[in-house]
């Protein structure tokens, strides 16, 4: 990690309060904002002060309040220049956190969700409700299980490098089946408000004798432990569990939450907004 040494206005208050005397600050002051790449420069030049043997008692403490890490002081000379680089590092930092740890976006590209979700609208997911990932690791602390009904976000098991959206519908250890576009689990149809088959689609598949297909008929098939069987609210527009099988609950990131903006992708940049979505929640 970069590390460098530089006494400011408040490293001196620092030292203030650990009791060092005025004369010795004044001392050090002739040092403030100087930047120094190591320990040992930092204080040979402390040595070379009239004060430097009362200093110098109080090592500990000079070092604590003069050490810094990522200081861009080296690279940066310009101060200017360096306050808006170390703005933007900070903002990068707690962006990353917070995406990471409590709300991400997610804009949605496709028609699987409708109605739920439209074309176009922007989504935040929170991070958490599954749990708090610990970083670097794939281990998750305070871990809540997934219910049925949960809008999900996932890795597409298929293509790990694309965020998928699904609703969850089964849970691990039961049977699930598809009779006529109706859901059932361990035998009992499944009641499902948010279910939607856009009528014409299903007049066509009815003459053309598709009731077979995937999308209305399906199983019955056993969900595995630590599976889940996530399908989109469209279900006849919607790649799912039904064509590439079960999610794996550990791969689950987030939950959606709310809509906070939307935009039909089809009207200009002076139409086409929708702002009775936003602040929806997602049910």
């Amino acid at each position: 990690m970069f590390v460098t040494y530089k006494l400011s206005e408040k490293s001196l208050n620092k030292l203030q309060k650990k009791g060092i005397s005025e004369a010795a600050l004044n001392d050090l002051a002739e040092m403030e904002n100087l930047v120094f790449s190591s320990q040992e420069t930092f204080l040979g030049r402390v040595r070379k002060l009239s004060q430097a043997k009362e200093i110098m008692e109080k090592e500990d403490d000079l070092l604590k309040a003069a050490k810094g890490f990522m200081r861009l002081d080296l690279l940066i000379p310009n101060r200017t220049i360096r306050e808006w680089t170390e703005a933007l590092i900070f903002a990068v930092v707690v962006a990353t956190i917070v995406r990471t740890y409590f709300f991400a976006p997610f804009q949605i590209p496709s028609g699987s969700m409708l109605p739920t979700i439209q074309i176009g609208d922007h989504i935040f997911a929170s991070m958490y409700t599954y749990g708090s990932p610990i970083p670097f690791t794939d281990i998750k602390l305070f871990k809540k299980p997934v219910k049925r009904g949960d809008i999900v976000i996932f890795p597409y098991p298929q293509d790990p490098s694309i965020d998928y959206i699904k609703r969850t519908v089964g849970l691990p250890g039961e049977t699930l089946e598809i009779r006529n576009d109706q859901v059932f689990i361990n035998g009992e149809r499944l009641d499902e408000p948010y279910a939607y088959f856009e009528p014409n689609e299903r007049k066509s598949r009815q003459a053309q004798g598709l009731a077979a297909a995937p999308s209305s008929r399906y199983g019955p098939v056993k969900i595995p432990q630590g599976k889940l069987f996530a399908m989109g609210d469209n279900r006849y527009n919607s790649a799912d569990s039904r064509f590439w099988g079960f999610v794996d609950i550990d791969t689950i990131t987030g939950k959606g939450q709310i809509i906070y903006w939307s935009h039909d992708p089809n009207k200009s940049i002076f139409s086409g907004y929708r702002f009775g979505r936003i602040f929806d929640f997602l049910e």
